[in-house]
């Protein structure tokens, strides 16, 4: 596991990148790796994975912290495992190791009970879904990375048939506390605790599988309800299903990054849908009885006699439905009028016979346009 690619590097951000950088980094990145968008591909599942792995610790500022000063070896226990310089081949924490730089001062800040329960972080996923599952909502199936119990010892780090034991050092506080003198009196300093490097319980046979650790990271596949009305981009949080806690804490959250794929046909504006329709020159003249396209199937509309290129007109209800509220947007359907092209000689000779039947009153905006111009520059 030493090989492992910096993880700004797998980001493409420098090193002193802001949330906001980060963050658009990683959806950018998802979006081009998601499996939705390439299935089968191994090399793009692998991308995937390794763009999740950065984005949770560069997301969560104490991991990042860790990340910073100590590398890939200070967010991870089992990147290097086997080398003797190892800090967690020692039975260290990163926890410990930083800990122990606020030890030893009087007045120092006090230690939280190695052993109480701690909230697990929370994760953070993308999930590509089609225009129409945006709009109606949708079931659906999604992987992530996230750090689990193991399921070997069940969390508690030791070999099955066994247990961890209280430390007799420190009687699983974590700590030690010495008593000094000084020209002031008798000082009591609180210390890492040497003997179970500040965890209060010491694992004589550690559990192969998670190397002592209790947790394992490995790929989660849950089926999840996508709410319809979201939006590109929106966000779901799903409470307990992030990392897993520790001391047998609550599991952090899952917050979902939801990209909606663009429709061919279909605009999105706010809780409307919009689209174009093209209509013959005779149709906008006449009038017709046309089939027009909604997220619900096609409709029928009448248009009017005389429509205009640019007018456009309403389906109500036809829209999206509001998010997690009442009501429905509305259609519009925006008029196009298509040119012919290509004529035949017959065609041209009975278009020249309408245009010099036509007369002023049928082209009104064309007479005020006229008029306007007379009024500018005269005769």
């Amino acid at each position: 596991m030493a090989d492992k690619r910096d993880y700004y590097e797998v980001l493409g951000v420098n090193k002193g990148a802001a949330d906001d950088e980060i963050k658009k980094a990683f959806r950018k990145k998802a979006k081009m790796y998601h499996p939705d968008l390439h299935p089968g591909d191994k090399e793009a599942e692998k991308n995937f994975k390794e763009v999740n792995e950065a984005y949770e610790v560069l997301s969560d500022k104490d991991k990042k912290a860790r990340y910073d000063q100590f590398g890939h070896a200070g967010v991870d226990p089992n990147y290097g495992a086997g080398g003797a310089g190892s800090p967690f081949n020692q039975g260290f924490d990163v926890e410990d190791i930083l800990n122990s730089f606020f030890g030893g001062f009087g007045g120092g800040r006090r230690q939280a009970n190695p052993n109480a329960p701690r909230r697990g972080s929370d994760v953070e996923a993308a999930c590509t879904i089609a225009f129409e599952e945006a709009a109606k909502g949708v079931k659906k199936k999604i992987s992530y990375q996230c750090i689990e119990n193991c399921d070997i010892c069940n969390g508690t780090g030791a070999k099955k048939g066994s247990s961890p034991k209280t430390c007799s050092a420190c009687g699983g506080a974590g700590q030690v506390r010495i008593n000094q003198r000084s020209p002031f009196g008798v000082i009591q300093t609180a210390r890492t605790c040497e003997a179970c490097n500040g965890k209060g319980t010491i694992i004589d046979d550690p559990c192969d599988r998670c190397d002592g650790k209790g947790r394992i990271r490995k790929t989660r596949e849950e089926t999840v309800d996508i709410p319809a009305g979201i939006n590109d981009n929106q966000g779901i949080r799903f409470s307990g299903m992030g990392n897993a806690g520790i001391n047998r804490g609550p599991a952090g959250d899952l917050h979902l990054v939801i990209n909606v794929r663009p429709h061919p046909i279909f605009e999105r504006k706010g809780d409307d849908v919009w689209c174009e329709f093209p209509l013959t020159f005779a149709e906008a003249c006449l009038g017709a009885e046309v089939v027009v396209p909604t997220l619900e199937g096609k409709v029928k509309y009448t248009v009017h006699e005389g429509t205009q290129p640019g007018e456009k007109f309403r389906l109500k209800g036809k829209g999206i439905p509001r998010l997690n509220g009442r009501g429905v947007g509305d259609q519009y359907v925006k008029v196009t009028i298509e040119v012919p092209k290509n004529l035949s000689k017959k065609q041209k000779e009975l278009l020249m016979e309408f245009e010099n039947s036509k007369s002023e009153k049928n082209y009104q905006k064309r007479k005020g346009f006229r008029d306007k111009i007379k009024e500018l520059f005269g005769e």
